[in-house]
């Protein structure tokens, strides 16, 4: 497999805005972690959920799209969250493995765990396998 420039992948998008950072990157795990600071912080000082979810399905599309051939992407058509535990301070590590990833629909599994290995989120992600250069809707 090439190497893949994970900044390049996120530059100019939400993951660069909330520091979102690629540990590591394949077909059959995907790791990523944003910090958890004021940036992804609910109004009460926890982190959002909503940012959960999106770490989540991020993780697993970034997966989805390295397992997939030449030509094809995937989307995402279906997030559950399940929030676990709330969390103030530190680093949310997702890590994606799939379920299932077949030629039309994807499903990923991702585990949201604190620095400590604490369960935050557990959720659920299917994807779309769809031809790059058409049009998603």
């Amino acid at each position: 497999m090439p190497e893949i420039d994970h900044a390049a992948v996120h530059e100019r998008t939400v993951a660069s805005l909330l520091d979102i950072e690629v540990r590591e990157a394949g077909p059959d795990r995907v790791v990523m972690a944003v910090p958890v600071t004021w940036k992804v912080h609910q109004p009460f000082g926890v982190l959002h959920g909503g940012v959960s979810a999106l770490l989540a399905e991020s993780a697993a599309s970034y997966g989805g799209a390295l397992s997939v051939p030449a030509g094809k992407s995937v989307v995402g058509i279906e997030l559950n969250a399940s929030h676990l535990r709330s969390m103030r301070v530190g680093t949310l590590v997702a890590v994606a493995t799939p379920v299932r990833k077949g030629q039309t629909i994807q499903v990923w599994e991702v585990a949201l765990t604190d620095q400590d290995g604490r369960d935050i989120c557990r959720a659920r992600c299917t994807l779309a396998v769809v031809d790059l250069g058409r049009p998603v809707g």
